[in-house]
């Protein structure tokens, strides 16, 4: 299984951008999705980026992943899913 982890362009080249994520950067291709401006975030799998993120859905899968290693910590992550508790679960359209 793989993990994407949300980054954020630093500068981008020739088919590479270097990417940051919480201090810690890396060399990304972008041959998926081409080129990206500074500060772009981006979906990054196995040193590729697979597509752009916007600030929210970034912060969602930031706050899903921290929320993972509080649970291995025994931790309550109720906060994380704020927008999860206390209602119904939703199917999406095409399913209803």
């Amino acid at each position: 299984m793989c993990i994407g982890f949300p980054m954020t362009v630093l500068t981008c080249g020739d088919g590479m951008a270097l990417c940051e994520r919480r201090g810690d950067t890396q060399n990304v291709s972008m041959l998926l999705i081409g080129a990206q401006a500074p500060g772009a975030k981006v979906l990054v799998y196995l040193g590729s980026a697979v597509r752009l993120l916007d600030d929210v859905e970034a912060a969602q899968i930031d706050d899903a992943l921290d929320a993972l290693s509080e649970v291995l910590e025994g931790k309550n992550v109720d906060h994380r899913f704020a927008d999860l508790i206390d209602r119904e679960p939703e199917l999406p359209e095409f399913l209803r």
